[in-house]
């Protein structure tokens, strides 16, 4: 598992890209992005351009987000030290390190086995403690419910309401909803009510029923 300086030496240029081009403020989010080997979560193939702000093929018809879309959703979620965390697809793994990084206690979940395993083998290559799950993202896990906030990490055309259920009083969801193209949107829970705060567009592969 090679991280040199070469790489740390394009992180940092990464971490300037998104204070300078993206308005990226938060220093939680820019240190936990610095410290993530964003290389080690893709195919070797794409080891010249892990850092550039591109989403990349990562198989099971999946991608990993572009390094601007990670930082302002983490930054959206806004995470506080020891919150926990469920995280709706868990992908390459990359925005899941990046939240522990963040100081969340990350429950996540995919639904294709094989990104699951992989993700699952690399995590706990590279120390991370994050709680894996292989399952159907829009049931949530209620048995680790309630969850401080939920980050999810792929396209919905609504909220789920499983998931919605299992966030705390003020409690937090990130998530991008529309057909083919998503706004970000930010829910905040209160009580029996719940605000809606709608951000920028994005592109997101879709959230899918069942589990493969």
């Amino acid at each position: 598992m090679i991280d040199n300086f070469r790489h740390q030496g394009l992180r940092s240029k990464m971490i300037e890209y998104l204070k300078k081009k993206c308005d990226i403020t938060s220093a939680i989010v820019l240190d936990a992005m610095f410290r993530v080997p964003r290389h080690l979560f893709l195919d070797s193939s794409f080891l010249e351009f892990a850092y550039e702000d591109k989403p990349f093929p990562i198989g099971s018809n999946q991608t990993i987000s572009s390094v601007y879309t990670v930082a302002f959703q983490s930054e959206l979620i806004d995470v506080q030290p020891e919150e926990k965390v469920l995280e709706i697809g868990t992908g390459s793994g990359y925005q899941t390190a990046v939240l522990e990084e963040m100081g969340a206690k990350v429950y996540s979940m995919e639904r294709h086995r094989k990104l699951y395993k992989t993700a699952k083998h690399l995590l706990n290559r590279l120390n991370y403690q994050s709680n894996l799950f292989y399952g159907d993202g829009y049931l949530g896990l209620p048995q680790e419910a309630p969850f401080d906030k939920i980050l999810v990490t792929c396209g919905a055309t609504e909220a789920p309401p499983l998931l919605l259920n299992q966030l705390k009083e003020g409690g937090a969801m990130v998530i991008p909803i529309g057909f083919h193209q998503q706004m970000m949107t930010l829910i905040v829970k209160t009580g029996d009510k719940i605000k809606k705060i709608e951000h920028k567009n994005f592109f997101f592969v879709p959230l899918l029923r069942d589990k493969e």
